[in-house]
């Protein structure tokens, strides 16, 4: 989710790697977000985030591996995506 509380959605999870049967996300994986209700004044409303952190040590397809504690950007207005679901089967650095 957005900071703001608008659905965030990875435009191409890893179909080729999964954890408990569902596909991982890697560190180039655009989002795009649905419903950011900030719309009362500058800055717009989410539209895209991107994650700006991840695993040093894990790769899938040659890119970093998203985890619990990755940092994010949205787009146009810089606030963070919250990550609200997780799976706790694999850990990483």
């Amino acid at each position: 989710m957005c900071a703001h509380g608008g659905q965030a959605q990875p435009t191409a999870p890893n179909p080729r790697v999964t954890v408990s049967n569902q596909p991982i996300v890697v560190l180039s994986t655009m989002y795009v977000i649905a419903g950011c209700p900030f719309t009362t004044s500058q800055p717009q409303p989410c539209v895209t985030g991107q994650f700006i952190t991840s695993a040093t040590r894990i790769t899938a397809g040659g890119q970093p591996v998203l985890l619990q504690d990755s940092q994010s950007i949205c787009t146009p207005n810089g606030t963070p995506l919250n990550i609200v679901v997780t799976q706790m089967r694999a850990q990483g650095t």
